[in-house]
This record gives structure tokens, sequence and C-alpha cells, in this order.
């Protein structure tokens, strides 16, 4: 049996699927505003860019809260920052959300914390996956694995080194808190991790749990499914 922790969707337009799926849950929304949580990376940007495209018809931005699910500690303005990223995909398209909440570094994680704690569910929460299993800044052996339960957001770095710059991400109790994750997982590299998490791997991206977690993938990412 699929050992995926949710429902594994295959498509042809991974950022079409993506758009499609936050765009379906803005419409459910329970309350007047909508929470989004960005991720960062290379498969994020054609996602925002696609949800951007699709209009204030489709989204009206002015009832959106969009908050980040993990930020590497760098500048707003560096190359790597998850914050630029957002900002430039989306925010910058859209013109202007209700409310706009970054994660800082400096401000260290209780702040985010007490933030999040405010409202209580987040709609959605897009989450990538690396090649060797993290998702957010949950790094395979890493300290935030083991946050205690009431912590929602950690400090974390990872012990391979493989991905540079100390973090600040929500634990698994963070991303728990929301009503929708989705996953997209794009490209061959990224196979044989996915392969592991059907598989029954004790990988990070498979310890993930919210209301509702859909994996949206690539065919050059899908796993062999038995």
């Amino acid at each position: 049996m699929l050992g995926v922790n949710g429902e594994l969707i295959v498509v042809d337009d991974l950022p079409g699927a993506f758009a499609d799926h936050v765009i379906d849950a803005y419409k459910r929304r329970p309350d007047d505003l909508f929470s989004l949580a960005l991720s960062g990376g290379g498969t994020a940007r054609p996602c925002y860019e696609r949800l951007a495209d699709a209009g204030a018809d489709a989204v009206d931005w002015l009832a959106v809260n969009v908050y980040w699910g993990d930020e590497r500690c760098v500048p707003p303005d560096h190359p790597d920052s998850n914050q630029l990223l957002g900002r430039q995909s989306l925010l910058e398209k859209v013109g202007a959300a209700n409310a706009v909440y970054p994660m800082n570094c400096e401000d260290g994680p209780d702040a985010y914390q007490l933030r999040l704690g405010e409202i209580g569910k987040l709609d959605v929460i897009h989450l990538g996956m690396g090649p060797e299993g993290h998702t957010a800044s949950l790094f395979p052996g890493s300290p935030a694995l083991d946050a205690d339960p009431g912590q929602l957001v950690a400090r974390n770095v990872d012990p391979s080194g493989r991905n540079p710059h100390p973090r600040l991400t929500l634990t698994f109790s963070g991303i728990a808190r929301s009503r929708l994750v989705i996953f997209t997982v794009a490209g061959a590299s990224k196979r044989p991790a996915l392969q592991a998490v059907a598989d029954g791997a004790d990988l990070p991206a498979a310890r993930v749990r919210a209301e509702r977690v859909v994996w949206l993938v690539d065919r050059d990412a899908a796993p062999r499914l038995t």
C-alpha cells in the first residue's frame, strides 16, 4: 500500500494544479480572511507565478494574510531569501495582500509562534521536498525534528551541511495546525526520496500531518505505486 501521508496526485501541469488547489481552498475558507504560508525553492516560483496570473476574480488578495513556512537567516533581499522569492513571484504581481508576515531570524521563533497562536489555524501551507526528504527546514537528523509538541516554530540547521544558512522553520506541530498542506514535488532528482516516502521510510516529509495533505507530483518525480 502507498505509504504517502495524504493524497498523491500525479499531474502534467504542476503550477496549474497548485493554483487550482489554492483557489479552491480560498473559495471554501471558513472565515472572511484566508491565510496562506509560502515556501521557497525552484519549484515554488512557477507555482506562485501561476497563482498570481489567476487574477483578482480567482482570489481577492485583500482578503489574504501571507505567512512563510520557513526562512533562511539571510537579509530579505538576499538571493536565497524565501521572502524575496515570495515577493517577486507573487506579492509584487498581485499588488497587495491584506497582511504579510515574513519570518525574521532576528526576532527569533517566539515572535512568530505568538503570531501563529493568534490565528489558530492556517488555511494552506505550501511545502516542497528536498532530494534527501527534508521539507520546510526540517532536515534529516536535525534538532527541530524533536521539538516539543507545543513548539510551533524553531531555529534549525542542516547537520549534513548540504543546505546552507541557519533557518527558522515551522515544526511538525506548527504544520499540523493547518487545514490543508500542499506539497509540490518536481523532477527526477526528487523521485528517490518520494519513493522512499511511499515505501514507508521515516523521512521528515513523511512525518507531516494536517487536516488534509495533498501531494502534487509531476511525472518525473512520481514514485512507483504498489
